[in-house]
This record gives structure tokens, sequence and C-alpha cells, in this order.
């Protein structure tokens, strides 16, 4: 036992990104995860992603969010499947499910079936729209809402640029985004539970909700002025110079958080006049004219490699930095020092490559100690283990 969480019980049944990213947040901090599947076919990721160069293992997708799990196989549509699952709940802290707005009821595994059994449990219910509101039955998955929350109006080239249009961001944001707030929430519900109430909750987080709120400062930048955010490439909506420039050898992403800042980057780039420019002294001037700013500062950016660059504005305490890809990133000795790329030992004794949890505790360090699951692997051992049932 291991880690901040290691008499915590979560039953994880819930399938592709947002609940299975929440349940290893949890297994990483210590707490005894078991995922459940539908024998046969189990989680939608097992079969989404990339397999090693063999084609054996798990896949990308599958590995990426559910290390420090063990898994079982139990069909919750027939009733000794219902009946072992109860028995489960009624030993666990936490149960997590993203099945459709009251899609589990009708096998008597809602909220109000399985409180009444364990009054201490914290449910999650993880959906695409939230338990109620006009679209609570619908399905949806990342880039959907991804659309629907305005992320997509302020991703991507600006308009009047080549390639114009809004872009989805990158990876499984919303996912990602709701899978950390499922997390906070639980902890702060068993927080509750252990300090206060004695009882569990339920908790119900949308993707469309989670995105929204993730927007922060942007959409709060519309609710205070009115002005509708926009699509501003690699470059930020309320500071200037907040962007990606062209150097002599390759892109350097330039962040400039105060004037102070900026009357330093002008010295290193040879422009020491501009910032007593009244059009760019200060950082609502420099916005206001950024058509005549950002020219000079790409003109002197150019007369010098990137890394010539970054050394010169790390002296003078101005953040910059490449953009990299990830074998650029795997290769950066900040990223190597910190151990965010590692290996796990995998289910044949090979090495599984796996990116690490990026939180370090003082006393109850994060503990890797179970590779992704094969599906069902540990329903006999899970069995005995929680119900002391004869395999």
């Amino acid at each position: 036992m291991s880690g901040p969480l290691p008499r915590i019980r979560v039953l994880d049944m819930t399938r592709v990104f947002a609940g299975p990213w929440c349940a290893q947040i949890l297994g990483d901090f210590g707490a005894d995860v078991v995922k459940v599947e539908q024998p046969g076919s189990g989680d939608d990721v097992r079969r989404m992603g990339f397999r090693n160069a063999d084609g054996g293992g798990e896949t990308s997708s599958f590995q990426a969010m559910n290390r420090n799990k063990r898994a079982i196989a139990l069909d919750i549509g027939k009733p000794d499947g219902q009946a072992t699952l109860r028995a489960l709940v009624a030993k666990s802290d936490v149960f997590i499910e993203n099945f459709k707005a009251g899609g589990l009821a009708k096998y008597g595994l809602d909220y109000a079936s399985l409180s009444a059994l364990n009054p201490k449990l914290v449910y999650c219910s993880i959906t695409g729209f939230g338990q109620d509101g006009p679209y609570a039955p619908l399905p949806g998955y990342d880039p959907v809402f991804q659309a629907m929350s305005g992320l997509m109006s302020i991703t991507g080239v600006p308009d009047g640029q080549p390639g114009a249009g809004p872009n989805l961001v990158g990876y499984s944001v919303s996912d990602i985004n709701a899978g950390f707030y499922a997390t906070i929430a639980i902890l702060a519900a068993l927080h509750h539970r252990d300090t206060v109430s004695g009882k569990g909750q339920h908790i119900d987080l949308a993707l469309l909700d989670a995105q929204i709120a993730a927007h922060s400062h942007i959409a709060m930048n519309h609710l205070v002025s009115g002005r509708m955010p926009v699509r501003a490439g690699a470059a930020s909506q309320i500071n200037t110079p907040w962007q990606a420039f062209e150097t002599a050898d390759r892109p350097l992403m330039v962040a400039i958080g105060n004037d102070r800042q900026f009357a330093q980057f002008c010295r290193v780039l040879g422009l020491p006049d501009l910032p007593a420019d009244e059009r760019y002294a200060t950082n609502r001037a420099r916005m206001a004219n950024k058509p005549s700013l950002l020219p000079a500062l790409q003109a002197a950016l150019m007369t010098k490699p990137a890394r010539d660059w970054m050394d010169a504005l790390n002296e003078v305490g101005v953040a910059s930095g490449p953009i990299n890809d990830f074998g650029a990133v795997a290769d950066d000795p900040q990223v190597k020092h910190r151990r965010m790329f590692r290996e796990l030992p995998g289910q044949d004794g090979d090495a599984l490559p796996m990116i690490a949890n990026p939180v370090n505790f003082s006393d109850t360090p994060v503990d890797y100690r179970r590779p992704p699951p094969r599906l069902g692997e540990h329903t006999d051992e899970v069995l005995r283990d929680w119900l002391g049932e004869d395999a």
C-alpha cells in the first residue's frame, strides 16, 4: 500500500478517455482501482490507437488511461453480474460510470439504488451533457464538445491568413479536462464524507460543462468586455508580444508578461528605443499597435538562430522556448531530469513506455505498480480480495 489514497477502493465502470483518465489518477495516488468491463469486448479504446511494432499488446490509447488498475469482466445485463457488482459496491468508496444519463437504472445500478446499499459511496457520473437538460440523452465525443463549447472558435489560424479557420486542439482536451474535474470532485466528496457528513454523494459531471469552465480567462474576457474572442493562431488574445516568431533556423515561442520584460526583450533584440515609444510603452498600447510592432520584432529575430535568442533571453528573465515535437520533448534535459518519460514492466516482462504523473508528493510518492490490464485479467483475484469468494 502506497500513495496518499492507499485505503480507497474504486470501481471504474467507464470507457474511452474521461472516466478512465480520472480513475488512473486515483490509481496513481494509491487507490485500489478495479476496472469493470463487458466480457468479450471491454473498453472501446482497446481497439483505438497504435500497437507495438509486432502488433501485440494493448493499444496506445488504452495504455495511456489504464495503468495502476486491476480488471474484471462482468456482464451487468445478467442478474448474476448485477449481483456481483452490487457486492463489490458494498465494499467500495468510489464508483465511476459514464453510461448515458439514466442508463444504469434499468440494472439497479443507479445512484439511488447503490447509495441505499452503501451510504458512504461517492458515485461519479461522467456524461457528455449531464444528467438533466434537453441534451442529456444525446451521445457525444471530444470533437463535439470542442465545437459546442466555443473552443474551436478560438483555435486555429486567424481570418484573412492562409489556412484560416477553426481547428481541433491536438488531443482529446475535453475528455482530459473532464477527467481532471472528476478527480478533484471525487477527492472533495471523500474529504466531506470523512470529515463532515459520514455519507457519500452523487457527482454529476458533463464534458460540455467542464470544457466551458476550462476556458477560464478567455471566456471571462468576453463576459467582461463584450468582445468576442477570436482565433489568434500561436498568439495571445490579451498580451503582446506573446506568440511564435520565426528565427534564422526555426520558430521560437516568446511570452512577455509585463512592460519591464518587454524592455529587456527589446534590449536583447537591439531595439532599445521601442519601449519609450508611446505606441509600445504598455501592453494595452502594444495590443492596439501590433501591425507596426510585430514586423520590427520579427525582422530582428530573423538575424540569429533560436538557441542564441533563448540563451540571451534567459539571461534577462524573458520566457522563450522552442516548438518541440515529441521526440524533442523526450530529449529535453529538463524533461529528462523530471523523469516525465519512463518505462513500466509490461505484461510479458517487456518494457512499457509511459508518461509519468506530474505530481510529486514529498511523503507519499506516486507508485507505478501495475501495467494496463488485460480484459478480465483479475476477476478471480478481485473477487477473492474484496469478497472472499472462491473463484
